[in-house]
């Protein structure tokens, strides 16, 4: 039974099985729960931070219990990877914007996040296809997204930024 509420935790219920592009799906179910979270049920961030610190901390312990005997350190339908390093961008919008919450803004900010998160995630830009090649672990499968999601937050900055000397 632990062993199949792990695999239903590293797969996101079952979505990383889906054999057509898991990475994406687990990035979309993303968006769609924070956005149930912050805009529908107005969670507050502090529950949810408190949540994503769970998560991340026990993903390490659930990937690395679910590759232990796998040739393969990183299969595709591990996606609680996706989960994380998208959530990065989308939670520090949320919290960037406290109690102001537009759900027209925030779909477009999430659709640029989502689409940021995917070309990095499947591009790799250096150190993320370093750690990629380099830590067939859990910490491995974990660190590359979360990488990604600090790139996705590193771009909007540097948008923001050229933003404001243009207008």
């Amino acid at each position: 039974m632990i062993k199949n509420l792990n695999i239903l935790f590293v797969t996101m219920f079952g979505l990383g099985k889906i054999s057509k592009i898991p990475g994406t799906l687990g990035s979309l179910a993303t968006l769609f729960l924070f956005y149930f979270f912050f805009h529908i049920l107005n969670l507050s961030s502090n529950i949810i931070f408190v949540g994503l610190i769970v998560i991340f901390i026990f993903s390490f312990f659930a990937i690395e219990t679910h590759i232990k005997d796998k040739d393969n350190k990183d299969p595709k339908e591990i996606i609680i990877d996706e989960f994380i390093g998208q959530s990065i961008p989308i939670f520090l919008y949320e919290i960037s914007h406290g109690t102001e919450k537009s759900s027209n803004e925030a779909i477009i900010f999430y659709s640029a996040c989502f689409i940021l998160f995917r070309f990095f995630d499947i591009l790799k830009p250096f150190p993320i296809n370093f750690i990629d090649k380099n830590f067939k672990n859990s910490f491995g499968v974990i660190l590359d997204d979360v990488c990604a999601g600090l790139y996705v937050v590193l771009s909007l900055i540097c948008f923001m930024i050229l933003k404001s000397f243009f207008i």
